[in-house]
């Protein structure tokens, strides 16, 4: 057993050994031993109060967005460096990258406004030198930017993925922190005080920011059209079901050729991602035969509930 998690593990009433899930250290434990068991990634480490991913539900996004890459490649999943991946808020914790590049060998470019973030994933990246060459990192320099100003000529992509800010303000993040700290039977949390406001950390750009995840995600579909032919998938996660009226409007003014909403499940917590493309079936095809030239046999789960049309 990985050493730094062993020496949080207790036992529950039942008997059975557990982590405590309100201690953001147990976590952060659990992730680094998770990584280096699964992914063969050494020396995780995140700065105290960024973001610390549940690792379980970032793999189950990039699995399901292989499996969507895999309806534009006759069922198969692309492997290999030939997909690139765009991943909008790398965050400190660069888990995508790491995820995806281990599970299918994508090379990723990830992108963030937070420079301290930044410097951290590329310490991750420098304790595993053969990911340098794999994942590039950039940093995006205008605060209200996604896609604008960003790529550079000459620059496409199989897939962008995102996690965007849930929370409108910070008041919100600790609506939710007292809400998450009863629920686990802990005191209720209190403003400015030492104890972590969500169990799994995070803050600033990474927990909120103007309008919430609806307004963030609307913003991405609306720069998404100046850059359609770039990227062949554009997704984004959806915390929230209520906001998914409203990104479909947004997908109509866009003018996507095809949007999906597609269901994820860990345990009790239900997710969701979106997904667009201004690519035709045609221009999809023209672009497999250009860069997915050789079809490896990783087949996707293509169960009718794996791809849902908007």
């Amino acid at each position: 057993m990985h050493r730094g998690l062993s020496n949080t593990l207790s036992n529950t009433a039942s008997g059975t050994p557990s982590i405590d899930f309100s201690n953001p250290g147990a976590i952060k434990a659990l992730n680094r031993a998770l990584l280096a068991l699964h992914y063969g990634v050494r020396g995780w480490e995140i700065p105290a109060g960024y973001l610390c991913p549940p690792i379980p539900g970032r793999a189950d996004y990039i699995h399901h967005a292989a499996d969507l890459l895999a309806t534009s490649n006759k069922k198969v999943i692309p492997t290999g460096a030939g997909v690139r991946v765009l991943d909008i808020g790398v965050g400190a914790n660069c888990v995508y990258p790491l995820i995806g590049h281990a599970e299918y060998g994508w090379h990723f470019l990830g992108v963030d406004i937070d420079e301290a973030a930044l410097a951290n994933a590329q310490m991750i990246l420098s304790k595993n030198p053969a990911l340098t060459a794999t994942i590039e990192l950039r940093h995006q320099t205008v605060w209200d930017n996604i896609f604008t100003g960003l790529l550079r000529s000459g620059e496409n992509f199989e897939l962008s993925i995102c996690n965007p800010p849930f929370h409108n303000s910070t008041d919100d993040v600790f609506g939710v922190s007292q809400r998450k700290w009863k629920n686990l039977g802990k005191p209720g949390a209190q403003k400015g005080a030492v104890q972590p406001r969500l169990n799994f950390g995070g803050g600033g750009t990474e927990l909120w920011c103007n309008g919430g995840e609806r307004a963030f995600v609307k913003n991405m579909i609306e720069q998404s059209t100046a850059i359609p032919k770039r990227v062949m998938w554009f997704t984004s996660l959806v915390s929230s079901a209520e906001n998914l009226e409203h990104i479909e409007v947004a997908l109509k003014k866009a003018k996507v050729v095809e949007s999906r909403i597609i269901p994820m499940a860990q345990g009790q917590k239900q997710s969701r991602f979106v997904a667009w493309t201004f690519c035709g079936n045609g221009e999809q095809e023209k672009w497999r035969k250009a860069r997915w030239s050789v079809e490896q046999p990783v087949m996707a789960d293509n169960s009718p509930a794996a791809v849902e049309p908007v």
